[in-house]
């Protein structure tokens, strides 16, 4: 019976503990503290740079002596590291692996490492064992722990309150843009990436020397430490380093071993890993979309990482590595999202306000040092003035020392007799009886002077926050001395890259290309030519320039402001002659004022460039010159500008050449005699000498002219003034050089 009634009695006891809840209630009261604590204590760096597992680890090897010496255990420190991170040993120790050196992992590496540590750029190469590794701080962490004894930053109580931890590190340099940082909290992420040292530090400089500097000149894109080439489109890196958001793409760096026949890659994205590219590449090669690959080794050692492709016989290499690029990682994005702890608050801000709060940081502790320091230096000159009024009479001191019958009473007489105060006198009533003498109190009173100068100096500065910026931007210009590297990750403008389409094969075959007065491109098959050969043009447009040539050939388009268009001629649409063809500055993206000139096509890039300048300068420009190893749509300084043109067109070998004056003058003189130069924009050699018939106005081939008097116009030596022209020649004076 009792057993049953106490059954009976259950239910209203548990009635009496279920208590009602919202769901938002919930939230706010169990769920809310541990996403705050994800946010604020774990995964969300702080503007010195660093998260607290970071903070946490540096400073347990700073105070056990590491930032000298030898190097010890990593066992060693991640059991010391628990006394103020409880979060495990495996924890630990993967933070010191992100930030060893062989890790490969930060720009400025903050642990020099010994042992194996794995690799970033790879998934499968694991670290060892922490017993079978050894650490200590790399030399650099002189400047992450400056002055960090002097109260420069505050201190809390550890986990359980048997020791002190700083909130922050008085890192002497931006730390927080200098080494990429990644975390994932709760409702939000931090994903930013690392930028050059000297860059930072310079661009920094310049912010503290004038708030309203642009330091996008200084830090011109971010610097990965795996290297590889950012794609680098102005208007997309500013807008992430103006509000920290945004993505860019980053590509590997490849060389081609012809001998051997094999690709060579050895520099890849950050955000990838060599097994992520392997796996993709063999994939690509099973699905049929790479012919051309016949095996992909990872080779990477010792010497650093290598990935081998080999390819076929006859293969286009920059055609395979574009269409690598865009099935597989070896090109990648890197989102950005600069979300940063300031004041326990999460704040996304871009490159300038992250430098703006570090410098607000970074003042801060260089006056709470300064406040330290003056304050230490007071404290000894107070001591040592009190030594100084010892010096007037020192059988005195030791008389009244010796006379006083209680020891309790030796502070109180020496304060009376030299009417110094009670600290001074019990800084004097400890110096040894050996010390009691003159030289000793001389030697230790010649400071005073030197103090009171330092204290007065720190004084000035701390008052001044110009003179403490100047100590901050001495110090900036120190570390990038000595700690700064050149560049690792290289940049390459996205009007460089050709976009190419995944097609492995490109039909080769005869086109003619016609070139317009008003700028129209029409590209016709030889076959369409034959079938209907009358053009449609617009009115008052005529075609100026025909040229013949392959698909797989390049077509060069030079404009009036002194660049020229590449084009491959497989990207240009076929069309008919009853079309217009297209429209060149819609297919170039060409500026407003901007106008095709000139139009030839190549495919060895072999022959010469003739420029003639009103002037009477010729320059013979070598095609190799406009020859790139990577797809640029558009190259600058095609040519000089200084002078007017009067004349543009190809040869493939020296031939004569006719120039014609305003004044009526001709000359027609071989190619021959001018030097070809490798540099494009060369200003060329004199070749006509202009006297009182004005400048240049034609040139073109001499088997054009048609004069009926040639040999006497022909020189062999340049240069020269011509001759003026005869009646029946005259005609021809009215030639253009885009005539055919």
């Amino acid at each position: 019976m009792a057993k049953k009634k106490k059954q009976d009695e259950l239910p209203e006891i548990l009635e009496e503990k279920i208590i009602e809840q919202t769901i938002c209630d919930t939230l706010e009261t169990n769920y809310m503290p541990y996403a705050m604590s994800v946010i604020v204590s774990r995964a969300i760096p702080e503007i010195d740079g660093f998260k607290p597992s970071h903070r946490k680890l540096l400073y347990t090897m700073y105070k056990m002596g590491l930032i000298s010496g030898a190097r010890t255990k990593s066992s060693n420190v991640v059991g010391q590291t628990m006394k103020l991170n409880p979060h495990g040993d495996g924890a630990i120790y993967e933070t010191m692996v992100r930030l060893a050196r062989a890790n490969e992992a930060l720009l400025v590496p903050f642990v020099d490492s010994k042992g194996n540590f794995g690799k970033q750029y790879s998934r499968d190469m694991a670290y060892a064992a922490p017993r079978y590794t050894e650490v200590k701080l790399e030399t650099v962490c002189a400047e992450v722990f400056r002055d960090i004894d002097k109260n420069t930053v505050d201190f809390i109580d550890n986990y359980d309150n048997t020791t002190k931890e700083p909130v922050l590190l008085p890192v002497a340099f931006p730390n927080i843009l200098v080494n990429p940082n990644t975390g994932i909290a709760v409702g939000m992420a931090s994903n930013i990436c690392s930028f050059n040292l000297r860059e930072v530090c310079a661009g920094t400089a310049a912010y503290l020397k004038d708030e309203n500097a642009d330091v996008f000149e200084y830090i011109k894109a971010p610097d990965f430490p795996t290297g590889g080439t950012i794609i680098y489109n102005k208007e997309t890196l500013e807008e992430i380093m103006s509000t920290g958001r945004g993505s860019f793409k980053v590509r590997a760096k490849y060389s081609y071993d012809k001998e051997n026949s094999c690709i060579e890659i050895t520099e890849i994205p950050y955000s990838t890993t060599i097994e992520a590219i392997r796996d993709k590449v063999i994939d690509c090669v099973k699905t049929g979309k790479t012919k051309e690959i016949a095996d992909i080794r990872d080779e990477t050692d010792l010497k650093g990482l290598k990935i081998t492709i080999d390819v076929r016989k006859n293969t286009n290499i920059d055609m395979l590595m574009a269409k690598l690029f865009k099935m597989t990682p070896l090109e990648d994005s890197f989102g950005c999202n600069f979300n940063v702890l300031i004041n326990s608050r999460p704040v996304v801000l871009g490159v300038k306000d992250i430098i703006a709060q570090w410098s607000n940081f970074r003042i801060e502790c260089v006056k709470r040092g300064l406040e330290y320091d003056i304050k230490e230096k007071s404290d000894k000159l107070h001591l040592l003035q009190g030594l100084e009024k010892i010096l007037l009479d020192i059988d005195r001191a030791i008389a009244i020392i010796r006379t006083t019958e209680a020891e309790a009473d030796v502070v109180p007489n020496l304060m009376k007799g030299f009417d110094i105060d009670k600290v001074q006198a019990e800084f004097v009533a400890e110096i040894k009886l050996r010390n009691l003498n003159k030289e000793y109190i001389l030697k230790r009173t010649a400071e005073i002077q030197k103090l009171i100068d330092e204290i007065d100096e720190m004084k000035r500065v701390l008052s001044s926050d110009r003179e403490v910026k100047k100590t901050i931007i001495k110090q900036l210009e120190e570390i990038a001395k000595k700690y700064g590297e050149d560049r690792l990750t290289d940049l390459i403008g996205d009007d460089e890259i050709e976009t190419v389409t995944e097609d492995d094969t490109i039909e080769d075959y005869r086109v003619k290309m016609f070139f317009t007065r008003e700028n129209y491109l029409k590209k016709i098959t030889l076959v369409s030519l034959r079938a209907a050969s009358e053009h449609k043009l617009k009115d008052g447009d005529e075609i100026i320039e025909v040229e013949e040539a392959s698909n797989k050939d390049d077509i060069l388009l030079f404009t009036d402001k002194g660049g020229v268009y590449k084009y491959r001629i497989y990207d240009i649409p076929d069309c008919k002659a009853s079309s217009y063809g297209e429209y060149l500055p819609n297919l170039l993206g060409m500026e407003a004022d901007e106008r095709i000139i000139y139009m030839t096509t190549t495919s060895k890039y072999e022959g010469y460039m003739i420029f003639a300048f009103e002037n009477g300068k010729v320059a013979k420009v070598e095609m190799s010159g406009y020859a790139t190893k990577t797809n640029r749509r558009k190259l600058t300084s095609a040519y000089c500008i200084k002078s007017p043109l009067a004349g543009i067109f190809y040869i493939e070998s020296d031939s004569d050449v006719t120039l014609i004056s305003k004044g009526g003058r001709a000359l027609i003189c071989s190619t021959a005699l001018i030097a070809a130069k490798a540099k494009r924009d060369t200003q060329g050699i004199q070749v006509y000498l202009s006297k009182r018939d004005g400048k240049l106005e034609k040139v073109f081939p001499a088997y054009l002219s048609g004069f009926e008097n040639t040999h006497e116009y022909v020189s062999t030596r340049i240069p020269s003034s011509g001759q003026k022209m005869k009646d029946t020649d005259i005609g021809f004076k009215q030639i253009s050089f885009f005539d055919e």
